[in-house]
């Protein structure tokens, strides 16, 4: 059995190693980067085992993301190879000290390619819990079906689905993205949210300032059991069967906040399968998007156990929201 099983687009990622416009950088550093495999890597690294779906295009990029995510323990053996769309590419610089700049060239790509017919229903059927984005209904039509499909198959098997909003203005508008993820939402088992994407579905019930948990009960009232509202530097907030939990943000030095939403919902869902106590799962949910930020890489520094143990020994809780891709 899987414990994970998540679908979307992993990038080839070119990182400025200079601070300034990017037009001036001159050497990068290359990896790889997607919310989903975020994840994987994110649950895999807390003892967990996840598979990614995907599609990749048949050139280096498209091994790298291979061989990166299999290094990592995720199982990619469900991975298609397009041999007519080339692996996406990211680009990302520091326009300053405090502006991360992210650039994404995923237009046809192989990832957007991703349909209904590169599921592996047998698979979704046996995990302890599927999870989406909402990055990928964004990419294209097939794609958005990829998604409804697994959805629909986790659904009817009695899997739990989880969702990430990660709602990325410059893919799509917010009334389009509301109403075509309103029905994931609806279906979700685990809502993952910052304020601003609550306000997608609730409008004025996440007014900026507010009491969090007013949005967080909106956003339940549409299905979902746990409702986990990511509130930055003020932590984050759970609502799980009626009742809210709070946690502080854990203190550390940022120095690439991509990823920490992805590594958030990571240290969440390996603790709620692992049987973890309420607290003890947004602690650790908080713990994780705190070490995903203390180094540069969409994933490099997603935590271990040691790691998380570390910081509850050294740190005093503060994660980063992942910045619009």
């Amino acid at each position: 059995m899987t414990d994970l099983v998540t679908l979307g687009e992993t990038m080839a990622l070119f990182t400025a190693r200079r601070t300034g416009l990017l037009r001036h950088a001159r050497d990068f550093d290359l990896g790889v980067g997607g919310a989903e495999s975020n994840a994987a890597i994110g649950v895999t690294r807390l003892g967990l085992r996840a598979a990614w779906i995907g599609r990749v295009g048949a050139d280096e990029f498209g091994e790298l993301v291979r061989s990166t995510l299999a290094g990592e323990h995720v199982d990619v053996s469900r991975t298609v190879v397009d041999p007519d769309a080339p692996t996406g590419l990211m680009v990302k610089g520091r326009r300053t000290s405090e502006a991360v700049d992210v650039r994404y060239y995923r237009a046809a790509s192989a990832g957007s390619r991703l349909c209904p017919d590169d599921l592996d229903p047998e698979l979704i059927r046996s995990a302890r819990v599927l999870h989406v984005t909402g990055i990928t209904p964004a990419l294209s039509a097939s794609a958005r079906e990829a998604v409804r499909a697994a959805v629909a198959e986790a659904r009817a098997a009695g899997v739990p689905v989880s969702m990430d909003v990660n709602y990325r203005r410059a893919l799509w508008p917010p009334d389009q993205a509301a109403a075509m993820l309103r029905e994931t939402v609806e279906a979700a088992d685990v809502l993952f949210a910052t304020e601003a994407e609550a306000r997608l579905f609730v409008g004025g019930q996440g007014a900026p300032g507010g009491d969090p948990a007013e949005p967080a009960r909106a956003l339940a009232a549409l299905g979902p059991r746990h409702v986990l509202v990511k509130l930055g530097a003020r932590g984050a907030l759970e609502l799980s069967d009626g009742e809210v939990r709070r946690a502080e943000p854990y203190r550390v030095t940022e120095l690439d906040p991509v990823g920490a939403g992805d590594a958030f919902a990571a240290g969440w869902l390996a603790d709620w399968l692992g049987g973890a106590s309420p607290e003890r799962r947004l602690a650790t949910a908080c713990a994780a998007g705190a070490c995903a930020v203390t180094a540069q890489g969409d994933w490099e520094s997603l935590p271990r156990r040691a790691d998380l143990e570390l910081l509850r020994l050294t740190g005093t809780a503060g994660t980063a929201d992942a910045v619009d891709r």
